[in-house]
């Protein structure tokens, strides 16, 4: 079923395979799709609105926005490389042939594991860029659960001439490149390759107008942060970063255990579920009507703040504050979550809710119940390496490390080479299985991602440039 405006119904819970086959439509089962039949060089901005609580979820479109220029991958554009945790397929309207696909996830779904989530209902607004159409579209957004079973689904048609898609396509906001990659082909020096580069926005929260030279100056180390590690930086020529000047009233985020409220231009605040280090913001339309005229596929929020914190949520956005002593950490983490689509590799005693069931293999790369353990690293696995593998002792843990001490701390960083099936992962201690004893996506204290993270981020960089098509 398809219409003009509105359509969400609850689907039927069937068994996870049986959604992940729905799900997983690819390249592999059809021709490849041809950019330049279907779309034009232009951005379609949608905004939604998704709401209810934990019984159950709504998907609301809210306004459609034209922008020039297209940034994001020009082939592959029907396959699901990562699944996330929730889709959104683009079908041509009159043969329904899926013509470009991507997965994300979303705070209101985190929001939606919260108790509050089971005392009443709220909403959250997100925003998706696709390829501007030529003819008709059929956009279904479908949001899953833990089990990666659909839970709700909205279909809408996009007519192209529709008068009421807004024309947002002038610059608003200054902005300077920081890094210009080469992508696979050489370009002059003053040209943006758009095309085969992966393009990251960093935008300011919590900076003044008379803060905008700090911004840059912390923009420059935001991404000499990202290019100082594997595998970012033997990738760093498939990159473009632009700093865009998001002025804000006041000087940095909101603290609401502190009782401190900014006015910031994305609206930055820490306590989010009260977790108070979990920094984000609720406007995603703050975010994309401030990058408006600028082209990007990945978004990091810089924030100017000395307190830690941050987050990062897969294909959406990358919040980091800018100036606390792990501020390099921090940042590769949770773009490691944005970008890289990677899970969180620690755990805690008093979380062993069913993040990840045992029944169901997670679709993030870096993290495995066993459920289908073939599908992950198990390519990767050492000869003889015992399934679950033991805690090297002679590994200083990080709680307890002398960071002074450079064996120790040289020791605690080499355990990050050694691939193995680890319990304890995605915030439980039992059933869930990470591939290092320690890595990036674990802990502060060690440098570099693991073997099976690095892979999983060059995986995802080709496939956003790999295609003859760009």
């Amino acid at each position: 079923m398809t219409f003009s405006g509105l359509f969400t119904r609850m689907l039927p819970i069937g068994r996870a395979c049986a959604a992940i086959a729905m799900l997983s439509l690819s390249a592999d089962t059809m021709a490849q799709v041809d950019f330049n039949q279907y779309f034009e060089n232009e951005t379609l901005r949608l905004d939604y609105v998704f709401g209810g609580d934990a019984a159950k979820q709504y998907i609301f479109l809210d306004q459609m926005y034209r922008q020039d220029k297209w940034a994001g991958r020009r082939g592959r554009l029907d396959e699901t490389f990562l699944e996330g945790n929730g889709q959104l397929t683009v079908r041509d309207h009159d043969t329904h042939k899926i013509i470009y696909v991507w997965t994300f996830s979303t705070l209101f779904q985190e929001w939606l594991r919260e108790n509050e989530a089971k005392e009443g209902n709220r909403s959250f607004e997100t925003c998706y860029n696709i390829p501007f159409p030529k003819q008709k579209v059929d956009v279904t957004v479908t949001l899953t659960d833990n089990h990666r079973r659909v839970v709700t689904e909205a279909t809408h048609t996009i007519d192209p001439q529709d008068v009421l898609i807004r024309q947002n396509g002038q610059r608003h906001l200054p902005y300077k490149y920081v890094w210009k990659g080469a992508g696979m082909n050489s370009r002059p020096d003053d040209e943006v390759n758009l095309a085969d580069c992966v393009d990251i926005a960093i935008i300011a929260d919590g900076y003044t107008a008379d803060e905008m030279e700090k911004f840059y100056k912390d923009s420059q180390r935001a991404t000499d942060a990202l290019f100082e590690r594997e595998p970012f930086s033997s990738m760093k020529q498939r990159f473009n970063v632009v700093a865009v000047a998001a002025p804000s009233a006041d000087s940095g985020p909101s603290v609401p255990r502190k009782g401190i409220w900014h006015d910031t231009a994305i609206g930055c605040h820490y306590d989010t579920f009260h977790i108070d280090r979990y920094l984000t913001t609720e406007k995603m339309q703050n975010i994309y009507n401030q990058l408006s005229g600028v082209p990007f596929e990945h978004i990091v929020v810089l924030v100017n703040s000395d307190l830690y914190g941050g987050g990062g949520i897969y294909n959406q956005v990358t919040f980091s504050t800018s100036d606390h002593a792990t501020f390099k950490q921090v940042l590769v983490h949770e773009f490691g979550h944005a970008y890289g689509g990677l899970a969180d590799e620690y755990a805690y005693d008093d979380m062993d809710s069913e993040w990840y069931p045992a029944d169901v293999e997670p679709w993030e790369p870096n993290v495995t119940t066993l459920c289908d353990f073939d599908s992950k690293w198990k390519d990767m696995m050492p000869k003889g390496q015992p399934i679950p593998t033991p805690l090297d002792p002679s590994v200083p843990h990080y709680k307890t490390v002398d960071r002074n001490d450079a064996k120790a701390m040289a020791r605690l960083n080499a355990c990050v080479g050694v691939v193995g099936v680890f319990e304890g992962a995605g915030y439980q201690t039992k059933g869930c299985y990470r591939p290092a004893q320690e890595c990036r996506m674990k802990i502060n204290e060690v440098l570099d991602f693991c073997p099976v993270c690095t892979r999983a981020i060059r995986r995802i960089t080709e496939f956003y440039v790999s295609s003859s098509e760009k």
